[in-house]
């Protein structure tokens, strides 16, 4: 029997019958305690939502547009499936841990492959005729239905922009899903979308814009999720975080609060009573020399650092240099059916250069203290970074220093 689950944002989903045994294994079902933003609660205090939500959410969107598609039934239980599992490679606090485990090695929660092989999921996998290994490329973005779970419009872009922006309030998640959805067709060429449903991409171009500094980057989930990292490099400092990634965030927490090091103790303890680091440094891509910053190595970075706390005066772990890559470009390879023809969307639609001119416009670096030292160590950041001193002009309101 299928199962029905009330959902805040979709309304009801429905579970197809052949994927009830899925929902239920425990690679999905730890999902529910991993929080779908990391740290950003501790700025948006109803941004408790899960992975597991945000997965039966895809999973609802991917059924939709394989019917408009009109996908067989076995391509059908394909992508659902995939949507379903594609985050089961998550690890505690979600693009937080990936970052602390990408440290040690090549990692990324997209290669869900040996979550699949266990007999709990394959053997599932396999009585509906279906290869795990096609579930791990379309996840991986290797395959040819993958565009509906790993592209310019995918279902799970679709998801996580709408019930982010439900669950923290910001209102700049909004799109028309079910409009996207039902402009979408398979060409030769992959997926293609009609000319009527353009501003609706559109919106997603836009949503994916304004949810950056709004929630994604915010300047306070950067701390904490920073913070974090500093407790994991000293918990595992002689050792990799492989079977940390297969815990949940209470396991985690758990783990990183009774560490034998005391830099991870106080560091997770700091988050879980909100005490957090503030700015010292807080600055756009023109006050800085982004040739040099752009081609920094970690020991170079780590050197930095080392240099800021020599200059203040203070321990190494007082300073947290957060120097973010820079964004990458958006780009639109999905093309615009435009009667007969097919036309390349960026052709038609001039707002993908303005949006990713705004999102290279939303860089920032930070350097981060406690409270009691931030003052000199501002003014040492600033030394070591060539910065100039920040002015009064600069602080008046609407200006980020």
């Amino acid at each position: 029997m299928p199962k029905q689950i009330k959902d805040p944002v979709h309304g009801y989903i429905e579970v197809p019958t052949p994927l009830v045994p899925l929902l239920d294994t425990e690679a999905v079902q730890r999902l529910r305690y991993i929080k779908q933003l990391g740290f950003i609660y501790l700025v948006y205090p109803g941004a408790n939502h899960t992975r597991f939500e945000h997965s039966l959410g895809a999973m609802h969107l991917a059924s939709l547009l394989a019917r408009q598609l009109d996908l067989s039934r076995d391509d059908t239980f394909l992508v659902c499936a995939a949507a379903l599992l594609h985050d089961i490679g998550h690890g505690p606090f979600s693009h937080a841990s990936e970052r602390l485990r990408a440290e040690y090695g090549p990692f990324s929660h997209d290669e869900i492959g040996p979550y699949l092989i266990t007999p709990e999921i394959s053997d599932i996998l396999e009585e509906n005729g279906t290869d795990p290994k096609e579930i791990a490329g379309i996840v991986a973005g290797n395959h040819r239905l993958a565009e509906i779970i790993h592209g310019d419009l995918d279902v799970d872009r679709m998801d996580y922009l709408l019930r982010d922006a439900h669950y923290t309030g910001v209102p700049y998640g909004n799109l028309d899903a079910s409009r996207l959805i039902q402009s979408l067709v398979f060409t030769g060429d992959g997926l293609a979308i009609k000319e009527s449903g353009v501003a609706a991409a559109e919106s997603l171009l836009i949503a994916r814009t304004l949810m950056g500094p709004s929630v994604y980057y915010h300047h306070v989930g950067r701390i904490a999720e920073e913070m974090f990292l500093l407790a994991g490099r000293s918990h595992f400092a002689d050792s990799t975080p492989d079977s940390f990634m297969r815990m949940d965030d209470v396991a985690g927490t758990t783990l990183l609060m009774n560490s034998p090091s005391a830099i991870s103790r106080e560091m997770m303890h700091r988050i879980w009573r909100r005490d957090l680091y503030k700015r010292a440094v807080y600055t756009g891509r023109e006050q800085l020399n982004m040739d040099r910053l752009s081609s920094l190595r970690p020991e170079e970075k780590t050197r930095m650092r080392r240099a800021i706390a020599e200059t203040a005066g203070v321990p190494e772990e007082k300073i947290i240099l957060d120097i973010p890559p820079i964004r990458k470009e958006m780009r639109m390879m999905v093309q615009v059916q435009n009667q007969h023809d097919l036309v390349a969307f960026e052709e038609i639609i001039p707002l993908l250069s303005m949006m990713n001119a705004t999102r290279q416009g939303q860089w920032r670096l930070g350097v981060y203290a406690p409270a009691d030292v931030l003052d000199k160590v501002g003014d040492a950041a600033r030394e070591v970074l060539s910065l100039r001193r920040a002015t009064k002009q600069d602080k008046l309101p609407g200006t980020i220093v």
